[in-house]
């Protein structure tokens, strides 16, 4: 019997990993920069986008992964783009009726998880092509992975940007660079190169 069977993760554990490290969204594949350098400017924004991200990626993943079947090829982005609104829809409303300060703060980058980069992604490049259960594993996967990166760079840049950590104020003279949207490109750099440095080293 080959050693090699001894040294891979199984095929659902890595369905797992791949979104939180070797294929991270921001870090490694660098896709849905638009709404991570807008909502994390301050650590409640960048959780609460993060949420509602992973609501709509692992639930759309998993429709999508039972209707492949049924999806003919040549129509499969429309009844993508259909499912994902769906679910944006459901989180949009949930937002707004709970947590009113959260869906003032989003605003439009809501409704516009329906074309993120990273949803349709793997909609398109997994659950189209696997089964329902490794496709909801890679939606959290993922998930976690978007979590991960915008809540150290929203951490970061409310900190550093205001001078404060969830409102809390901690520093008297921040810089207001880091609020901005050069902090976000500093900020993404930074934990690239640092991803970059320990992947190397290991």
């Amino acid at each position: 019997m080959s050693s090699d069977k001894f040294n891979h993760k199984p095929a659902k554990l890595n369905d797992f990993l791949y979104g939180i490290l070797r294929g991270n969204p921001v870090l490694v594949l660098m896709i849905g920069l638009c709404p991570v350098l807008a909502v994390s400017t301050t650590l409640f924004n960048g959780v609460g986008m993060s949420v509602a991200v992973a609501f709509v990626l692992v639930g759309s993943n998993l429709i999508i992964s039972l209707v492949r079947k049924y999806t003919p090829q040549q129509i499969r982005i429309p009844i993508f783009i259909i499912i994902i609104s769906t679910f944006v829809t459901v989180a949009d409303y949930v937002i707004k009726a709970y947590s009113p300060q959260l869906y003032r703060q989003l605003g439009v980058f809501i409704p516009l998880i329906v074309v993120n980069c990273v949803i349709i992604g793997r909609a398109e490049a997994f659950a189209y092509r696997n089964k329902a259960w490794s496709s909801v594993l890679d939606g959290i996967g993922t998930s976690i992975g978007f979590l991960i990166v915008l809540f150290f760079i929203s951490a970061l840049r409310e900190f550093f940007g205001m001078g404060s950590l969830l409102g809390n104020q901690l520093i008297s003279k921040p810089a207001l660079i880091m609020a901005m949207p050069p902090g976000g490109f500093i900020t993404i750099g930074a934990l690239m190169a640092l991803l970059t440095f320990l992947r190397k080293k290991r």
